[in-house]
């Protein structure tokens, strides 16, 4: 049996995967307007997927398995306006459920309690990794949080889950300095817009340029008043893939943990920056999820005694997205189970690194010098 200093944490419940966001395939659909019923983007299959591959792998026989207990509405409070939180307890008592701000992101009715159940989720990991009862670990949760800005949801997210864990850290556990890494593919705007004049936080988001939201995450975009600084971006061009995003991790992401010296760092954990995603245009594969992952547990050793806390985001290919979370639960926890069956596929994102995406993150780079030491 391993260790409590060596051992991965895992979080997964079934409910996560009863969180409804009705038939729309990203509107709601229209008869007479083209939209069909289908299923939408954020629905169970990706995180089930992932979470039965965990298993039949034998993977989880490695794993020590973690409960979600609900986050409270203190919790939730420290991240988000009373009106947004009454507005989606409201919205879960309605017989068809509500939408979390921005008319894309329905849940269903008892909503609210299973986005408190995410939101609780990522507190206990971060609560297990903190007190050494893992030294890392990954929720596996559901809706997704880095969306969610303090007076809405959106883009799927009800609560920012990751952000809620990160303030119940410093209210509950003592922590000061905290590090949000985000490799969503789409930018970290509402965790960035939580911690954006925090000096405490510092926040890192390396996405696909314009993606979503439109004209969000960008390289001016560094944080405000006592904050300035500890906000960072790397807006990568389309079809980065692997070479550029470990270059950004190399060259950005490290470097700025460095800097900062954070006591326990959290990762925004989205695998639709793969290769197969119908939402974005990166190639990253699972092997260029384990090479991060690898990257980030080798900064986290010299900075803050391994501690590492994943909260998982978006990606929306059910076929690849259990490989790409395999690949990154088998680095944490030091096991390998199961050969990618598509890294057939790798080719694709093997490089080399083009002029445009290195300039990218160069220009980032230089946003180092602004966070305070």
């Amino acid at each position: 049996m391993s260790t409590s200093s060596s051992r991965t944490g895992y979080l997964y419940h079934e409910i996560y995967g009863w969180h409804d966001t009705g038939s729309g395939p990203m509107f709601p659909s229209n008869g007479f307007g083209g939209i069909q019923p289908m299923p939408h983007p954020e629905n169970a299959e990706t995180k089930r997927r992932m979470h039965e591959l965990i298993v039949v792998s034998g993977l989880i026989n490695h794993l020590h398995r973690l409960e979600p207990s609900q986050a409270t509405e203190a919790d939730i409070l420290r991240c988000h306006t009373a009106e947004h939180l009454a507005a989606i307890k409201a919205g879960s008592l309605q017989p068809k459920g509500g939408d979390a701000g921005d008319g894309v992101s329905p849940f269903g009715n008892g909503g609210y309690e299973i986005a408190l159940l995410a939101a609780g989720g990522v507190m206990s990991v971060v609560d297990a990794v903190l007190s050494g009862e893992v030294r890392n670990g990954y929720a596996l949760v559901r809706p997704p949080g880095h969306h969610a800005v303090p007076s809405m949801g959106m883009g799927f997210c009800m609560f920012n889950n990751i952000g809620i864990a990160a303030r119940h850290a410093q209210a509950n556990r003592g922590v000061g300095r905290i590090a949000i890494v985000d490799w969503d593919v789409h930018h970290g705007n509402g965790t960035q817009a939580i911690f954006y004049d925090d000096p405490s936080v510092l926040t890192i988001s390396v996405h696909q340029d314009n993606c979503f939201p439109p004209s969000s995450g960008l390289l001016t975009e560094t944080g405000e008043g006592a904050g300035k600084g500890t906000a960072l971006n790397v807006p990568l061009p389309p079809g980065s893939g692997n070479p550029a995003y470990e270059y950004a991790m190399r060259n950005v992401v490290v470097p700025a943990l460095e800097r900062f010296k954070p006591e326990i760092i959290l990762v925004s954990s989205g695998f639709d920056a793969s290769l197969m995603d119908p939402l974005a245009r990166q190639m990253v594969t699972s092997a260029g999820y384990r090479l991060l992952t690898s990257i980030l547990m080798e900064a986290a050793d010299r900075l803050c005694n391994g501690r590492i806390a994943m909260s998982h985001e978006g990606g929306y290919n059910p076929m690849y997205v259990p490989f790409c979370g395999l690949a990154v639960m088998e680095q944490l926890s030091g096991h390998h189970t199961l050969d990618d069956p598509f890294a057939a596929f790798d080719y694709m994102a093997g490089g080399p690194m083009l002029a445009h995406q290195q300039a990218v993150v160069d220009a980032a780079a230089a946003n180092i010098a602004g966070i305070p030491a």
